[in-house]
């Protein structure tokens, strides 16, 4: 079904969807906060995805009151998704979020975000994608994950597309959780990499970190088999394996010494963070992650405390 799409946050994971659908014949509106005027003139988002044209019946505005289509898309970074909706009154009746967090403010996900701040349905557009597969219209699939299945049907309907494949669960809590915690060992494996450890250990790092990731999410609500789907174990495979990721190459550069960009988001250190602030909590990865970037140890110190960690059955 075609029709009107708002997506909010003009980054490049945004930018691709607004594409994406556009592309698929969708009327779409943009919002940016900033460059707007400079991505209408240029025809493409030349700072966040170069090199991707526009389709007709994509729209780029600043102005929020440009948003009137009953569908937004929330393509927004946690940390800045709950000050934005207590901020910004928006008319959509449903609201999906495309990010993968915990915010740190509060400890929720993006939807009790969206349900504290809005009266509005919550959804959770999550998985395995990059932005430059989707603008480039390579096979992509995903998890939508709605509470109310008769809505997330609608809602999969709406927005796949040929090449866009969407999966839907009602198990919001662990889709979210997987696209969250994902982060956090993808950054693990940057560092691994980054250290010289070499594939075996990545390969280690990432069946540890799948276990962490599963029983962590399943003591907070989680079901089990959301975390083996495309929105856990798919995500981690891909971001654990590819530069392209954010917390991958934060994970490089940590190991390395080197530091990324200002601007570059990187949920992974948040969530680690949040996850580590949790002592009663059985995480050692993302414990490690959080030490290292906040300097508390080193890498010799935790590389020594993950190996040596008592041994037990698998």
């Amino acid at each position: 079904m075609k029709g009107q799409i708002d997506i909010i946050g003009a980054g490049a994971f945004g930018t691709a969807l607004a594409i994406t659908y556009a592309a698929a014949g969708h009327q779409v509106t943009l919002l940016a906060r900033d460059d707007a005027a400079a991505m209408t003139r240029a025809g493409e988002n030349t700072r966040r995805l170069p090199g991707f044209a526009f389709p007709p019946g994509l729209r780029v505005t600043d102005d929020v009151t440009d948003l009137t289509a009953d569908l937004a898309l929330l393509a927004l970074p946690t940390q800045s998704l709950g000050a934005f909706l207590a901020a910004t009154p928006l008319g959509a009746q449903t609201l999906v979020s495309c990010a993968k967090g915990i915010d740190r403010a509060t400890g929720l996900g993006p939807s009790a975000l969206i349900a504290r701040h809005t009266t509005a349905r919550a959804a959770q557009l999550t998985g395995p994608s990059f932005a430059v597969d989707i603008a480039a219209g390579l096979p992509t699939a995903l998890t939508l994950a709605c509470a109310d299945d008769g809505a997330g049907a609608a809602l999969q309907d709406r927005l796949s597309t040929p090449l866009l494949r969407l999966y839907r669960t009602t198990d919001v809590i662990g889709a979210e959780l997987g696209g969250a915690l994902k982060n956090v060992v993808a950054i693990a494996a940057g560092v691994v990499i980054g250290a010289g450890y070499g594939e075996s250990a990545r390969a280690a790092l990432m069946t540890r970190g799948l276990a962490e990731m599963t029983r962590l999410a399943v003591t907070l609500g989680a079901e089990q088999a959301t975390l083996r789907g495309l929105s856990g174990l798919g995500d981690l495979i891909l971001t654990c394996n590819s530069e392209k990721s954010r917390n991958f190459r934060y994970g490089l550069a940590l190991a390395r010494g080197e530091a990324l960009a200002a601007d570059i988001t990187v949920e992974g250190l948040h969530t680690a963070r949040e996850i580590a602030a949790r002592p009663a909590l059985d995480t050692p990865i993302a414990d490690a992650v959080a030490a290292l970037a906040d300097g508390r140890a080193d890498l010799a110190a935790l590389a020594d405390m993950l190996l040596n960690r008592p041994l037990k059955p698998e």
